[in-house]
């Protein structure tokens, strides 16, 4: 009797981790919710009440051409990890709890045009290498603890129409 009934509880376990959880293969779990590594382009989480830290795993979804996640409550630094994802045209991270300096990878994704960091608690200064980003058409990055000038690089960035 004991071992069916140990049976039985396994049995409800691996079939309640089939529904909720474990991801197939080429896909990853982000907040509870499963994404194709090869096919998720958008994702778009906005407003979603999201806690916690932005898992480095959003670095395997390569093909992300947008990558929305603000007003949630998102708290940590910016993964480096979201270099890998060299598709992006629009990153917009605003009105999180984010910390740390903004990483200098983010340098690594030439495609963007949309940056919004804004709202957030990030400190240090804008670095040098933003003037790299020169498809940017949006920059936001108030509403932070940012410290130091504006880099002279900005000037770099002419398609720029929202600073």
């Amino acid at each position: 009797m004991k071992r069916q009934l140990k049976l039985y509880i396994t049995y409800i376990i691996l079939s309640l981790s089939w529904v909720w959880g474990d991801c197939e293969e080429g896909e990853i779990e982000l907040w509870s919710e499963c994404y194709s590594i090869e096919n998720t382009t958008d994702l778009d989480l906005s407003y979603g009440g999201l806690t916690g830290e932005i898992p480095p795993e959003i670095g395997t979804l390569t093909n992300l051409i947008s990558l929305i996640l603000k007003e949630n409550q998102l708290i940590g630094e910016i993964p480096s990890e979201i270099s890998y994802l060299t598709s992006l045209t629009i990153l917009d991270l605003g009105g999180n709890l984010l910390t740390g300096e903004i990483p200098s990878e983010i340098s690594y994704l030439t495609s963007l045009t949309i940056l919004d960091l804004g709202g957030n608690l990030l400190t240090g200064e804008i670095s040098p290498e933003i003037g790299i980003l020169t498809n940017l058409t949006d920059l936001e990055l108030g509403g932070n603890l940012l410290t130091g000038e504006i880099p002279s690089e900005i000037d770099n960035l002419v398609n720029l129409t929202f600073l």
